[in-house]
This record gives structure tokens, C-alpha cells and sequence, in this order.
């Protein structure tokens, strides 16, 4: 049995592993607290197998995967939401199969509004607006008051 290329990327609630066999015939795919395994016969009865001892936790009834014509994507739902995952497995150590899917990555954990539904995002606009306008009125402009520009320009020659 030959391990599957595989590439994975972090977000706030899930991890995504995929499986890169194309065409594959007899998948199965084991979802448990702390391992994913994967399994499947891929074009000319090449038989791969992947055992993965997984960095943190997942919620193992809420993860799901789906076949494709060109791969196996898994979604791992993470038991503890909202940590980061610097990489995949328990152990630190590289393999030569597994690699981060930099397409997909995002540093989710610095950039908070991008997680925000459209909705939210006018929503907050509209607060900063409201605030802005509300600074503006707390300003008063007496005749009285001196001011830099209002001094005479003097004349063009």
C-alpha cells in the first residue's frame, strides 16, 4: 500500500485534508478523536492507505468528506474551535506525502473582519459612520473662534 499525496489547510472551525487520487474506487475514510484514516483503490488498482495521528482533537460525528472525480476532501471539525494548527500531525516531524495547501491557506487568526458575513461588514461601516457624525457634531464653529485659514490670502502679483 502506497500513502496518498495529501494536502491540508487550517481554519477557525475546521481543518480540510484532501487526498490526492484521482478516480478512486472503494474509499473509506475513518473519522476518530485523535486520527484520520484514509484508504482507497486509486486508476490501475494502485492501493493507498494513509494513517494520520492528528495535532489536537476533532469533533469525529461532525466531520464529513466527499469524493470528487480528482480527489478525497475531508472536513475535520475541530473539538476546540478558534486555535490554529501549525501543522497536521501529533508529531513534528516531515513527511514526504503530506504538505500544506498554500491555494487555501489564510492567516484566519489576524484577520478577524474577513470572517464576517457581508451583513456585519455594512453593519460595522454604518456604526463607524454614525460615530464619525457624532464627533462632527460636538464642533463648534463660533465666529469668534481664530482659526489659521481664516487669515487674509495676500495678493497675487
Amino acid at each position: 500500500m502506497l500513502p496518498a499525496l495529501t494536502k491540508w489547510y487550517d481554519r477557525r472551525d475546521f481543518v480540510c485534508v484532501e487526498f490526492c487520487v484521482a478516480d478512486t474506487k472503494d474509499v473509506k475514510v475513518n473519522f476518530d478523536k485523535t486520527k484520520l484514516g484514509f484508504s482507497c483503490v486509486g486508476p490501475d488498482n494502485d492501493k493507498f492507505e494513509n494513517k494520520i495521528d492528528l495535532y489536537l482533537d476533532i469533533d469525529e460525528n461532525d466531520s464529513k468528506h466527499k469524493r470528487t472525480d480528482r480527489s478525497v476532501l475531508c472536513f475535520l471539525r475541530k473539538a476546540e474551535v478558534g486555535i490554529t494548527w501549525p501543522r497536521l500531525t501529533k508529531e513534528k516531524t516531515k513527511l514526504c506525502w503530506l504538505s500544506v495547501d498554500f491555494n487555501n491557506w489564510k492567516a484566519w487568526d489576524d484577520d478577524s473582519d474577513e470572517e464576517l458575513t457581508n451583513f456585519d461588514q455594512l453593519s460595522n461601516m454604518m456604526d463607524n459612520m454614525r460615530r464619525a457624525d457624532d464627533a462632527n457634531d460636538d464642533y463648534t464653529d463660533d465666529e469668534d473662534t481664530f482659526d489659521s485659514d481664516d487669515d487674509e490670502m495676500p495678493d497675487l502679483e
